[in-house]
């Protein structure tokens, strides 16, 4: 069964989670020849704080 974990800085909208995840299901079992159904995803949203890049804290993006 395979299975994917996504992290993202900040949050996603539930359709941007759909479509995230509907692409790469099918990416998945088209090239590893799995049923879709076997396809495990998870999506795991950090706060900007969580995350650094270059030894600097992500900042929130502006307006939000």
């Amino acid at each position: 069964m395979p299975y994917v974990n996504i992290r993202v800085a900040g949050t996603l909208s539930r359709e941007q989670k759909a479509r995230i995840c509907q692409g790469v299901t099918d990416v998945i079992s088209e090239a590893a020849g799995k049923p879709a159904s076997s396809i495990l995803i998870f999506i795991d949203e950090l706060p900007h704080e969580n995350i650094a890049k270059g030894g600097e804290l992500l900042q929130k993006p502006a307006g939000k």
